[in-house]
Formats: C-alpha cells, structure tokens, sequence
C-alpha cells in the first residue's frame, strides 16, 4: 500500500493498482483537483474541511468513472448537489472499484454542548488501513495503519494518545492537522513519536505530495 497526503485529511491510497481518495475538504482544494486516476473517493462527514462540494464536482470531472461512498447524511448533500454516491454505514462492507471497504461508526466526536453531532463514518481500506474521520471510532479489529487525528475542537492531545493505545496499530500517522502554524507541526513531529513509540507504535510523519510505502 502507498499513501500520499494531499493534507489535512486528504489523502490518496494506492491499493493493488487502484486509487482510493479520502474526504476531499476545504483546505486541500488546489492539491486535490490536481490528482488524475482517482478510482474511489470515500467521504467520512459532511463538514466543509472534509467535503468541499465544489472542488469534489471538480475532481469527478477530471475522474469521470470515480466512484462516491459515504454515508446518509452526506449523501443528502450529495443528492442536492447532484452527485451519485454508495452509501456504506456502520456495520456494512464491500468492494467499490476493486477496493474492500470495511464501515464502522456512526457519530462525530463531540465538540460542545448545543451543537449537533453529525453522522460520521469511519472507513477501513483495503483490511489494514483504518481512517476514522472526525471521531475516536474503536474498530473491532486489529489495526495494521492508524490515520491518526492530531489536532481538532474536538480533541485534547491526551485523547490522541489514548485513542492510539486503545487502538494498538502497528504504524500510525498523522491527520486533521491543517489548522496547525509550523510550530504546531514541529510539536507533533517531536512529542507524538515518542510516545507513540513508548507504546510500541511506530509514528510516521508524511511529506504533503509525497507517495510513501506501508
């Protein structure tokens, strides 16, 4: 498996020789255009730093054949707009484009009293890497590759510590952190890898651009 982070949580999984593209948001709009040979796009939630509707209308145009899986509630937003979707939920699997995918979740971490928590899906690909969208999700399975969280309203960087404990991958790397300055970056790539490590989970940080092997 190859990964290359587009940023944020954007990224494009290279699977057996096809191309799965996870939740094309509002920060990686210009990177995310770009990509060609897109086969599958999962969509986690429906907040705009994970689904950014123009720019999706935009990368199908430029992947005319891609398929579109996600959830109910996106798929509302996805009905409006026009675009067809799969719908995959917790609990449910199947293979889309040649890709196994694997569902698990149902609810956005919570963020603060009074405000909704939105359907959230976290998704397996292909059996070992596990991306859980905006949420602490326990998948009921081991973990080879965790695309971890790392810095979010709706998280304290213990929680990230202990949600990669529970989990126990083999390799974690980061995501949801296109909010971060450099300084916030440089904190995640020196405290996180020692902990993790501690735990006996290896840390990788991921270039942006950069098509790296797992």
């Amino acid at each position: 498996m190859k990964i290359k982070k587009i940023g944020h949580c954007c990224l494009v999984v290279d699977i057996n020789g096809k191309r799965v593209m996870t939740d094309p948001g509002s920060f990686t709009v210009p990177g995310q255009e770009l990509e060609k040979n897109i086969d599958l796009i999962v969509i986690t939630h429906e907040h705009q730093d994970h689904l950014h509707v123009e720019s999706l209308k935009n990368i199908l145009v430029n992947n005319p054949n891609v398929i579109v899986v996600t959830n109910s509630s996106v798929g509302k937003i996805l009905n409006e707009a026009g675009i067809k979707f799969e719908k995959l939920e917790d609990g449910q699997d199947g293979e889309f484009a040649g890709v196994f995918l694997e569902a698990q979740g149902d609810k956005h971490a919570f963020i603060r009293s009074g405000l909704a928590l939105v359907q959230n899906t976290g998704y397996f690909i292909g059996g070992s890497l596990f991306y859980p969208g905006d949420s602490f999700t326990v998948p009921n399975k081991p973990v080879d590759i965790l695309a971890l969280p790392v810095a979010a309203p709706w998280l304290k960087v213990g929680e990230v510590f202990e949600y990669a404990k529970v989990v126990k991958p083999k390799i974690a790397f980061p995501v949801h952190d296109g909010m971060l300055n450099n300084f916030g970056l440089e904190y995640v790539g020196r405290v996180i890898p020692g902990v993790l490590l501690s735990l006996g989970i290896e840390f990788k940080i991921l270039g942006l651009g950069v098509e790296e092997e797992f």
